[in-house]
């Protein structure tokens, strides 16, 4: 039985200025040798990246790369010939596959985008490079979203990997129990409100790692989303 706690404030921290980037695993110059991963879940940045900036073209391989925006707008650009805006409540997967070039900068000229972006190892090298895009429907207010699965009979984004990915919303006062199968591993990704796993309380942007559970039992404090990572 193993429950371990990432508390928001203890992550690595970057300042760049038109970039606020929060790593909860080592990334760029933030090294941490205990978080340096968890199974095949590589990086979960929190940006926030000022008005009329971004991320100029840099090349990715051999990754699923996963971009929840919360607020404001992304433009995408990459060199499939896609060019999107990922908009507050829209989710973007990209297999980086062989090899993809893309660019990554706040749409409004105005205000800040705020946006996690994802990171998970797949489970082959040098695949085709592909992009999905999908919005969080306005409908969905409270419960467990699949949002990513590798089961293509699923109307989630399909994802090059063992894993689920939930998006999960929940009202204070509500209980939910998660089942978890023999041998897979947990990461809960809080994003806003405060909340109860087993005996430990969430809040903002706090995450827990779970392994040798059979489940995991939540009680909602305050109203509440967090992303939940099956991972084997």
């Amino acid at each position: 039985m193993s429950i371990k706690i990432r508390r928001a404030n203890e992550r690595g921290f970057a300042n760049h200025g038109w970039l606020k980037s929060y790593h909860t695993f080592s990334f760029g110059d933030y090294h941490d040798p205990d978080y340096m991963g968890f199974r095949s879940l590589r990086v979960i940045n929190e940006d926030s990246v000022a008005a009329a900036e971004g991320f100029g073209s840099h090349p990715h391989q051999d990754m699923e790369i996963i971009t929840y925006v919360l607020k404001g707008s992304l433009a995408h650009k990459d060199s499939m010939g896609n060019q999107k805006n990922i908009n507050a409540g829209d989710i973007q997967k990209m297999t980086a596959g062989s090899g993809v070039i893309h660019s990554e900068f706040n749409a409004d000229s105005k205000n800040a985008v705020h946006f996690f972006q994802i990171w998970i190892l797949p489970n082959k090298r040098g695949l085709a490079p592909s992009y999905q895009q999908t919005t969080i429907q306005k409908s969905f207010q409270q419960g467990l979203l699949l949002i990513l699965s590798d089961r293509t009979s699923s109307d989630a984004l399909l994802i090059q990997q063992d894993a689920q990915v939930f998006l999960g919303r929940f009202k204070a006062g509500e209980v939910h129990s998660y089942n978890i199968k023999p041998k897979r591993g947990i990461w809960f990704q809080m994003i806003t409100g405060r909340l109860r796993v087993d005996s430990l309380e969430l809040n903002d942007s706090d995450a827990i790692a779970v392994e040798h559970e059979s489940v995991l039992s939540i009680q909602i404090l305050k109203d509440s989303e967090f992303l939940l990572f099956d991972l084997v």
